[in-house]
């Protein structure tokens, strides 16, 4: 049986292109791993592929699902998304399964008592470290953790989206907006990972792919979740507990 690793974090904070990254420099290590493909009802984003990223159906289709036993409906920031259990079991007993994507859907991984016996490895994008986070509670009412971590967030996904598609209509400032106030409930989400790894360097930055490796926080995340992979500990990654947010 194989093992469902799960990779999660706010939108824009680096795991497509962190998972980009494995492929391209471990396909050792990624080549023994099959993406889990969830069903969505939104509209596909430049460069996503049907069948790949996602299964795009409406939003009536994904509603009908949660009729049938073998399927999980979770509303995500405003989307439906929907896992197909059975399929995940079966495709388990040929190889490793990789879930790359929204925490909401990560912690349901990790926790529905319908998948407690299978084997996981989890881990957290953070944009923030847990050093960062104890120094900004510190700061008291000078500084409002959750209205940063909006604002961190909607910088990254507003440099994301405009390299994606240059000119942004009005839907797309509506939907960073609601992806970016959601990103601290989110990060509340992280403690529940047995690994989160801090990375300052989002799906916005160039240390991803401007150079021949990727360098700054990239290349750390990248290496730390190679070792996670490997069943190492590596020195870059945090354990959060219930309490820090």
């Amino acid at each position: 049986m194989g093992k469902l690793i799960v990779i999660s974090g706010p939108s824009g904070v680096g795991k497509s292109s962190l998972h980009q990254a494995l492929e391209k420099f471990y396909p050792e290590v990624a080549g023994r791993m099959n993406k889990l493909i969830l069903y969505n009802s939104r509209s596909p984003r430049p460069q996503e592929t049907e069948g790949k990223d996602y299964y795009f159906r409406s939003r009536s289709f994904i509603k009908g699902l949660q009729k049938k036993e073998n399927f999980l409906v979770l509303d995500v920031r405003g989307d439906l998304q929907a896992l197909d259990v059975e399929e995940l079991k079966n495709n388990l007993k040929k190889a490793d399964m990789l879930f790359e994507g929204n925490p909401f859907i990560g912690k349901t991984l990790l926790l529905h008592p319908s998948l407690k016996n299978i084997k996981k490895i989890s881990a957290f994008i953070s944009p923030l470290s847990r050093e960062e986070i104890i120094f900004f509670q510190s700061l008291g009412d000078k500084l409002l953790l959750p209205e940063l971590v909006t604002d961190v967030m909607k910088r990254k996904l507003l440099r994301r989206t405009e390299k994606q598609k240059g000119i942004l209509s009005l839907a797309d400032l509506e939907n960073i907006e609601k992806r970016a106030r959601s990103a601290y409930g989110e990060l509340k989400e992280a403690y529940q990972f047995k690994n989160v790894i801090p990375n300052h360097d989002g799906e916005d930055s160039e240390n991803w792919n401007s150079f021949y490796y990727p360098m700054g926080e990239a290349r750390k995340t990248l290496l730390s979740l190679v070792e996670i992979l490997k069943g190492r500990d590596p020195y870059y990654v945090e354990k959060w507990d219930n309490g820090l947010l």
